[in-house]
């Protein structure tokens, strides 16, 4: 019996071991049974405005029954920000963890090459079966993912194509059906068909609610009579009104596109055409843009709602729902009106916010929101942490396990650094920082030869938010004494973060020359 026992004891020891070095932070063997499933399900544009959990003046209008089932079991996050607000390199620097300037890819034109280190590919070396579906728009073949299915370029609402990496140089299948539910079916499909003895890491990217902002024909009804409440600053027709030094993407663009559309009888590139602005004043034609640009845009954010039920339907149904991460966000904010606005790029509340929400019932209290500063290069940091590997070499930001948890290291950040490369006269290139209340933004004005920037110049110049006083941002301060103090320090603040960022233009001349002399890189 002591030999038994000595035996069970030996055995017992080495057990232990085995667990322990299964539980190591290297990547290398960790536990597959304990180990979180991840959903990552992202929209393109659907801004904060029409999620409905987020306040605002549509709040009372979004059918959002799933995104709030998502809050009530999960956690919302209040402070999520993109590192540059455009299509491409927001969903370059969630694969990567890095900005823009350090992936490379720095406007729409760009691309992230198949051989290019990403979360994926670093989750599918320890176990994690690793899917893409829906919205890739990085040009190149997926890398890290045992199965892709894309849509080329930006994809079509209805009947879409989608490339695999058997059909790729055919140009794809074709679809039948709106895109969100294709999407969808083709990521319930990969589920039910996977080998449930991994983990998974899923992402399920939506083309909607991008413009044309198309929405399938069942909620073709949706919003009928509806006079919706507009933003305060819908009637901004130029800078003189706020002190801000460009003039924008104003509505009446969006306006005169579905007037040629009709013209020309382009129906399948918008919906709900005809459309005129005959007889109309520009305050009229800006109240009949908006209110058909918010009905088709919320038509398009609840057919995304349904299809996150779906999804949230099967994992309860297949009983993974415990042990799953479920996240839904989109890829940047987007202007409805605001500042007479349309599109995204800048660096303004509007279009830098990223709503997110997160349900894990494991971790995540339910019906909880968290308002630490959270940016897009810090998603691969907490999918890493999540699967219990140690957070790869090429990853900038931070996991924010521990602030969903309400432990918040004393050391987060409180500000953030952003940049805007595709440089055009009416939304010029930009650089800043953002803190908890104050925000701080140099418009250059350089194309530096970005893809896709156009190749002349706009005057630099400089704006400043109190976002307490001003959250609209509806006048720019930078002028304002009383600030001067605060401005000063916020410079001092933008030049640190852009020398540890790496992102200091030291060796472009052209950059040395419209750059302040407070900014001017010293290395």
């Amino acid at each position: 019996m002591r030999r038994l026992k000595f035996n069970y004891s030996i055995i017992l020891l080495f057990t232990c071991v085995i667990s322990i070095l299964v539980g190591c932070d290297d990547g290398s063997a960790a536990d597959s049974t304990k180990r979180p499933n991840i959903p990552f399900i992202m929209s393109d544009d659907h801004t904060s405005q029409a999620w409905g959990i987020y306040g605002g003046v549509l709040a009372d209008y979004v059918r959002n029954k799933h995104i709030q089932r998502l809050a009530n079991e999960g956690m919302v996050l209040d402070n999520v920000f993109c590192t540059n607000s455009i299509c491409v390199p927001s969903r370059a620097s969630i694969l990567t963890g890095q900005y823009s300037h350090k992936n490379g890819v720095y406007t729409l034109s760009d691309s992230l090459h198949t051989g290019t280190p990403t979360i994926a590919g670093a989750l599918q070396k320890t176990g994690y079966e690793t899917a893409i579906i829906g919205k890739w728009h990085l040009k190149a073949q997926p890398g890290g993912f045992d199965h892709w299915e894309v849509l080329p370029g930006q994809g079509r609402y209805y009947d879409p194509i989608l490339r695999t990496r058997d059909n790729w140089s055919e140009g794809g299948k074709t679809y039948d059906g709106f895109s969100a539910d294709v999407i969808t079916d083709l990521s319930l499909e990969w589920l039910k068909d996977r080998d449930s003895e991994e983990p998974f890491f899923l992402m399920t990217h939506f083309k909607a609610t991008h413009e044309p902002f198309d929405y399938p024909e069942r909620l073709e009804h949706a919003y009928d009579d509806v006079e919706f409440p507009e933003p305060e600053s819908l009637y901004d027709f130029s800078p003189e009104t706020n002190g801000r030094t460009f003039l924008g993407q104003k509505l009446w663009i969006l306006g005169e596109r579905w007037v040629r559309a009709s013209q020309n009888k382009e129906y399948q590139r918008y919906p709900g055409l005809p459309f005129d602005l005959d007889g109309l004043d520009s305050i009229a034609a800006r109240k009949k843009i908006y209110q058909k640009f918010v009905r088709d845009f919320l038509r398009s954010g609840a057919a995304i709602d349904e299809n996150i039920g779906r999804l949230l339907d099967h994992l309860d149904e297949a009983g993974l729902a415990e042990n799953t991460v479920v996240i839904y966000t989109a890829d940047q904010g987007y202007f409805l009106g605001e500042h007479g606005m349309f599109d995204k790029r800048m660096m303004y509340e509007e279009a830098l916010r990223m709503p997110f929400v997160i349900r894990y019932p494991l971790e995540i209290q339910a019906g909880t929101r968290a308002d630490d500063m959270v940016l897009n290069i810090d998603f691969p940091a907490l999918f890493a942490d999540y699967a219990g590997i140690a957070k790869p070499d090429f990853v900038d930001g931070s996991s924010f396990r521990k602030n969903l948890q309400g432990e918040t290291d004393s050391d987060w950040r409180n500000e953030m650094y952003y940049r805007y490369w595709l440089h055009r006269a009416e939304r010029p290139a930009h650089f800043g920082v953002r803190t908890d209340r104050y925000k701080l933004i140099y418009f250059y004005g350089q194309p530096l030869s970005a893809t896709g920037a156009m190749t002349s110049t706009t005057e630099p110049g400089w704006e400043f938010y109190d976002l307490i006083k001003d959250p609209d941002e509806l006048r720019n301060a930078y002028d304002d004494p009383s600030y001067r103090g605060t401005i000063d320090a916020l410079t001092e603040t933008l030049v640190r973060m852009r020398e540890e960022w790496s992102d200091t233009d030291s060796e472009n001349q052209t950059m040395q020359e419209v750059l302040p002399e407070a900014l001017r890189a010293v290395k």
